[in-house]
C-alpha cells in the first residue's frame, strides 16, 4: 500500500554570491610597511607630492592601493617587506637620528649597517645620547611614537646647578609650553647631587626635556635616554647594538595593541 504523503520535491537554494575580497590598503601604510618610512612621514611625502602610483602623482593622503600596483617615493620603487627588524641601539653623541643627513655627519644607519631599510624610532637630538629602536615595520613606529599610546620614556639628565624641590614639583604636575602642557611626569632628584635627576615621560615632545628645564631656567648639561617603551641601554655600551628579544618584541607588540 503506497503512502498517500508524497516526498517533496527539494528544496533549490540560491547560493550567495561571495563579496569579493578587499585586498587594498592605505597608501601610507603601505609605504609605511615597506620599510621606507614612518607613517607620519609617508604622509609628509604624500602632500609634497613625492609619491606615485602607476606613475601618477598622489598627493590624496586617503589613497589606497591595490596589489600589483606600482609605488615610488622619490622615484624610488617601494614594495611590502617579508621580514620585519627590530633594533635596539645605544646612540653615541655627535649622531644624528635619521636616514641620512645633508651635511655629511654620521648617522645610526653608518652603526647599524643592514641592507633591508630600516629607519629610527624615537629621535634624539645630536647631542643626545641613549636608547634608540630601529625597524622597518612601520605601524609599530607610528605606534610608539604617537602620544595616544603613552609610551614611557626614561632619561638621566645633568643641569647647570642644583634642581629646586619647588620647581620639581611643579615639573611632575605639567608644565605649560608654547605648544601645550606636558603631561604628569615622574621625577627622581639624586638625594648626593641635585643638580643630577631622571625624569619619565609619555608624550614625546620636540625637545620636551630641555624644554621644561629651560621653563625653570636650568639649562641641560647632559643628556641621556635610558629607557624607551620598556627597553633599555642595559649591556649596551655606547655605539652597541642588538635585536630585541622575541619575549621582547611580543610585551611591546601587547602594549601597542599589536598582533605578534
Amino acid at each position: 500500500m503506497q503512502s498517500k504523503n508524497k516526498p517533496l520535491p527539494p528544496k533549490r537554494v540560491k547560493s550567495k554570491k561571495s563579496e569579493p575580497k578587499d585586498d587594498s590598503i592605505r597608501l601610507n601604510k603601505f609605504i609605511a610597511e615597506s620599510g621606507y618610512c614612518s607613517r607620519r612621514k609617508a604622509d609628509e611625502f604624500i602632500a609634497e607630492g613625492a609619491v606615485k602610483v602607476n606613475k601618477k602623482v598622489v598627493t590624496e593622503l586617503g589613497t589606497k592601493v591595490h596589489p600589483g600596483d606600482i609605488v615610488t617615493v622619490k622615484g624610488d620603487p617601494v614594495s611590502l617587506q617579508l621580514h620585519n627588524i627590530y633594533i635596539a641601539l645605544n646612540k653615541p653623541k655627535n649622531i644624528i637620528t635619521t636616514t641620512s643627513d645633508e651635511l655629511g655627519r654620521k648617522t645610526v644607519l653608518d652603526i647599524v649597517k643592514k641592507h633591508s631599510r630600516i629607519f629610527p624610532v624615537g629621535r634624539l637630538d645630536r647631542n643626545t645620547t641613549g636608547i634608540i629602536l630601529l625597524t622597518n615595520d612601520g605601524e609599530f613606529a607610528y605606534r610608539l611614537t604617537h602620544p595616544k599610546f603613552r609610551v614611557m620614556r626614561e632619561y638621566h639628565v645633568k643641569l647647570d646647578k642644583q634642581l629646586k624641590v619647588e620647581d620639581a614639583e611643579k615639573i611632575v604636575v605639567g608644565v605649560e609650553l608654547e605648544d601645550g602642557k606636558t603631561a604628569p611626569c615622574e621625577l627622581f632628584i639624586n638625594p648626593e647631587d641635585h643638580s643630577k635627576v631622571a625624569i619619565t615621560l609619555t608624550e614625546g615632545k620636540n625637545h620636551e626635556v630641555k624644554r621644561i628645564f629651560e621653563h625653570f631656567n636650568y639649562e641641560v648639561k647632559q643628556l641621556d635616554r635610558k629607557m624607551f617603551a620598556g627597553i633599555t641601554t642595559k649591556g649596551l655600551a655606547k655605539g652597541e647594538y642588538r635585536h630585541l628579544s622575541r619575549k621582547e618584541l611580543q610585551q611591546l607588540k601587547k602594549m601597542l595593541g599589536l598582533p605578534f
